[in-house]
């Protein structure tokens, strides 16, 4: 037979009684002392008796609180549903698993900025029209010395916040990407001026004197909106997309017949990949599901502007989802498209 003295495992464990509150204990303790009081001194009798009797009274009262309280929680519960709607509401406007929302922008500055892009665009076309002869570098010299201004802009803006004390790893991502798209263009300027783009003092003094405007601008836009400062590089990088697209497709053949200038071989070529990955944040999908990296190759003048009109499409994915999601790495290659705007209702 089981020994008593041993525990049975069959037989469920006891379980341990919460403890008494404290105000109870206090008032068994009182009863007590009365009790005891009364035969040694019962003068002081009724005095322990009379605490002991308010101590159970607060007991009960705190007891009745306690269970009001928690009927009217299971009543508000059951009844109120605005914190189930508003959880709803929520899981609503949080982006999928499977991809995230696209912000639209404000239809009112959706068009200045594209009139403001428009318009310059157009009096560069109309002053350097595509002849295809030599003086069609030196209106890509004055469309890169233009568009490079941007970042510049973006990067003192971040770095006179940084300055100040505003650091997380989200600013110092874009502070970074910045600085290589600025070098990115940098070296198309460079390209076009080892091609005569810059020959003109008059097309360099119309080139820098625009650069120099347009930089204070964006840097009031960034300041006030960054979204907004974001799209107007998206429009001008577009257009640089398209512009040296139609040049690839109706001179190929020029194109094709000439050598490749040698900073565009350091630059594509021979120097350290480092910051031409970094400036390229939208990627595709290898076979092993990594992000591949374009790796350029040169064979005459038409590969180098292919690698510029390709540069500039990266520039415009990255400038597409920092608008649409806050976010360089938003949404996937295939997933990127245009700004698209908000209609305004009266």
């Amino acid at each position: 037979q089981p020994n008593p003295t041993q525990p049975n495992p069959t037989q469920p464990k006891p379980t341990r009684e919460k403890p008494e509150p404290t105000m109870k204990i206090s008032a068994v303790l009182l009863a007590s002392l009365a009790a005891g009081a009364s035969a040694f001194a019962p003068n002081a009798a009724p005095r322990f008796a009379h605490r002991a009797d308010a101590a159970v009274s607060y007991n009960n009262q705190i007891g009745r609180l306690n269970a009001e309280v928690e009927t009217k929680e299971v009543e508000k519960t059951a009844v109120d549903p605005a914190p189930a709607a508003a959880a709803a509401a929520v899981a609503m406007s949080a982006p999928s698993s499977g991809g995230m929302v696209a912000r639209e922008m404000n239809e009112g500055i959706f068009n200045f900025n594209k009139k403001v892009i428009d318009t310059v665009y157009d009096i560069i076309c109309f002053l350097y029209p595509v002849t295809g002869t030599k003086r069609d570098f030196a209106r890509f010299y004055v469309l890169e010395t233009v568009a490079r201004v941007p970042y510049f802009a973006y990067l003192s803006v971040l770095h006179l916040r940084e300055t100040f004390g505003e650091r997380c790893e989200k600013q110092s991502e874009r502070m970074r990407t910045h600085y290589a798209e600025a070098d990115n263009e940098l070296h198309h300027l460079l390209i076009m001026e080892s091609l005569g783009g810059n020959s003109s003092i008059i097309d360099r003094t119309l080139a820098q004197s625009m650069a120099f405007g347009y930089y204070w601008y964006v840097i009031g836009v960034y300041a006030w909106n960054q979204a907004a400062a974001y799209h107007l590089s998206e429009l001008i990088e577009d257009h640089a997309f398209n512009t040296y697209n139609g040049f690839l497709t109706e001179y190929a053949d020029s194109l094709k017949s000439q050598p490749v200038p040698p900073v565009a071989q350091k630059y594509y070529v021979e120097d350290n990949p480092f910051l031409f990955d970094l400036f390229c944040t939208v990627k595709d999908l290898d076979d092993d599901g990594k992000f591949s990296n374009r790796r350029p190759e040169l064979e005459t003048l038409y590969d180098v502007f292919v690698n510029v009109r390709d540069d500039e499409r990266e520039h415009w994915k990255t400038l597409c989802n920092l608008v649409q999601y806050d976010d360089m790495q938003g949404v996937e290659n295939k997933d990127c498209k245009s700004t698209a705007p908000t209609p305004e209702f009266n």
